[in-house]
C-alpha cells in the first residue's frame, strides 16, 4: 500500500506535526488519498514512455527486423511550501484561557498550505509563479484535454438530450483513464448540476459521508468531489474559462487516477521528508512566539494518468 499522508498521520509520534497533518488532510479531498513518493535530493528524474519498439510474425529461417523503443526522461523539481504562524505574548497569555491561541494559528495556518498546494494541484503554473509546479491543467494537453463540445455542453440544458451528451462527454473523460479514475474533480456548481442529471437518469449510486463526514456521491462508481475554494474565497476550478463562443463561462472536470508508480498511469505527490513542523520559539526580534510549517513536495504525473474535460456550463 502506498504512503499517504493518512498514514504519516498515524505513524507521527510528534503531536504537533500530527495535528497540522490531519489539517492537510481533512482540508482537502487530493490531500486524504494521493500517495507520497518520498524522494532524495531537490528532484526526481523518470522516464516516459514515447513508441512502441516493433514486432512481427517471421517465418521459419528469416530474421526479424530490429527496433527499439524510445521513452521521454521527464525530471520534477521540488518547491518549498510553508509559512510562519506568529502568536504575541500578550494574546497568548491572556487569551489563552478559553483557546490556545497558538494551536488555532497553527490549524488556520494549516489549512491555508493544504488549499494553496491543492490550487497548485490544478492551476500551478511555472510560468506565473516560478517557486510553484505546474499543475494538471497545464500537463494535461493532446488526447488527454477533451472538449465537452465546440461552444461549451451543458450538464442538464433541456433536461433529456443534452443530459445524455453531457455524459458521453463525461465517460469519454473516464476512457481517456486507463485503469479508471479514483476521483472526479469539479467545481460545486457543476457538482450540484451532475446531481440534477442524476435524479432524471438515476446514473448515480447512493451518496455516502467519508470518515470527515464530507457527502461523496459517485458516477461510475468513481468518487465526485468540489475542487474547494482558495483561500480568498474564490473557486479553484472557476467557472470562468472559454470555450469557443462561451466566453467565461465555462469550467473544467478532471479525472485523476493515483498511483505511486512511473510503471503505471496515475499522479503522485513527491516528498522529500515529509511535513515539517517547528516550534521556533519567542522571537529575538520581537515578543512573539512563532511555529512554522514547511513541505518540500511536487507533483508527477505518470503516463496517462489524469484527463481534464473542458467546456462544461453550469446550465
Amino acid at each position: 500500500m502506498a504512503v499517504t499522508l493518512a498514514n504519516a498521520a498515524i505513524l507521527s509520534q510528534n503531536d504537533l506535526q500530527r495535528g497540522v497533518v490531519e489539517t492537510f488532510i481533512e482540508s482537502s479531498p487530493i490531500l486524504d488519498r494521493i500517495p507520497l513518493l518520498g524522494i532524495l535530493g531537490n528532484a526526481y528524474a523518470y522516464n516516459s514512455e514515447a513508441t512502441l519498439p516493433g514486432v512481427e510474425f517471421r517465418a521459419v529461417n528469416a530474421a526479424y527486423t530490429e527496433s527499439t523503443g524510445t521513452v521521454n526522461q521527464t525530471t520534477e523539481s521540488l518547491v518549498i511550501l510553508g509559512g510562519d504562524a506568529d502568536v504575541d505574548r500578550f494574546i497568548s497569555q491572556t487569551r489563552g484561557n478559553l483557546n490556545d491561541q497558538r494551536q488555532v494559528q497553527t490549524s488556520l495556518k494549516s489549512k491555508s498550505l493544504a488549499l494553496k498546494w491543492q490550487d497548485g494541484f490544478f492551476n500551478g503554473d511555472t510560468a506565473v509563479d516560478a517557486n510553484s509546479f505546474d499543475g494538471l491543467k497545464k500537463r494535461l494537453t493532446g488526447t488527454q484535454a477533451i472538449a465537452a463540445g465546440i461552444n461549451g455542453l451543458p450538464v442538464v440544458g433541456n433536461g433529456t438530450t443534452d443530459i445524455d451528451a453531457f455524459l458521453d462527454r463525461l465517460d469519454a473523460l473516464l476512457a481517456a483513464v486507463p485503469g479508471g479514475a479514483d476521483a472526479l474533480y469539479m467545481n460545486a456548481g457543476i457538482l450540484s448540476k451532475i446531481r440534477s442529471a442524476a435524479r432524471r437518469k438515476n446514473t448515480m449510486s447512493i451518496s455516502e459521508r467519508d470518515q470527515f463526514g464530507r457527502l461523496v456521491d459517485f458516477y461510475a462508481g468513481i468518487p465526485m468531489f468540489d475542487a474547494g475554494n482558495k483561500a480568498d474565497g474564490s473557486a479553484i476550478i472557476p467557472q470562468a474559462e472559454t470555450q469557443g463562443t462561451a466566453a467565461g463561462t465555462t469550467a473544467s472536470i478532471y479525472a485523476v487516477k493515483f498511483s505511486p508508480s512511473e510503471a503505471a498511469n496515475g499522479v503522485v505527490a513527491l516528498d522529500n521528508g515529509g511535513i515539517s513542523v517547528r516550534d521556533l520559539g519567542e522571537q529575538d526580534v520581537k515578543p512573539v512566539f512563532r511555529t512554522r510549517i514547511e513541505w518540500f513536495t511536487g507533483l508527477a504525473v505518470f503516463g496517462k494518468g489524469a484527463a481534464r474535460l473542458t467546456g462544461v456550463l453550469n446550465a
